[in-house]
């Protein structure tokens, strides 16, 4: 089986995941992205957010929140996504930027709108009560 690895940004504010939609696509992702050769979680994490949302995550605070894995959403069968989510604090103004389109704050109840691995975390940041109905 094929695993594609991403580090992800768990961002909640008042019981909200922050959510992004890119260009073209139908589902709400977690921000965050592809690692490329050589790098780390947290150059990973930081590269992709100032690339996507135009904030500077404080790589100080990042702490580990837990992995996930499911089917990659938009690709053939077999092929897995795995997720690896962070917390931490920003400076700056959320907004999108490269490929993203729209920047969004969802609740469990938008769980249906988001890929397979998200629908996994988002049932965990329930279960933690992080995220609202």
């Amino acid at each position: 089986m094929a695993l594609i690895d991403k580090i992800a940004w768990l961002h909640l504010h008042e019981g909200r995941l922050l959510s992004t939609r890119s260009r073209g696509k139908d589902r709400y992702y977690i921000p965050g992205g592809k690692r490329e050769a050589g790098e780390t979680d947290a150059q990973t994490l930081l590269r992709e957010i100032k690339e996507e949302l135009t904030v500077e995550l404080d790589a100080a605070t990042l702490v580990h929140a837990g992995t996930f894995t499911a089917p990659a959403h938009g690709h053939a069968e077999g092929i897995l996504v795995q997720m690896t989510c962070y917390y931490a604090t920003y400076a700056g103004t959320l907004q999108p930027a490269a490929e993203i389109e729209e920047v969004v704050w969802l609740t469990y109840a938008d769980r249906p709108r988001v890929s397979a691995v998200d629908q996994l975390i988002f049932d965990w940041l329930r279960e933690q009560q992080l995220l609202t109905d």
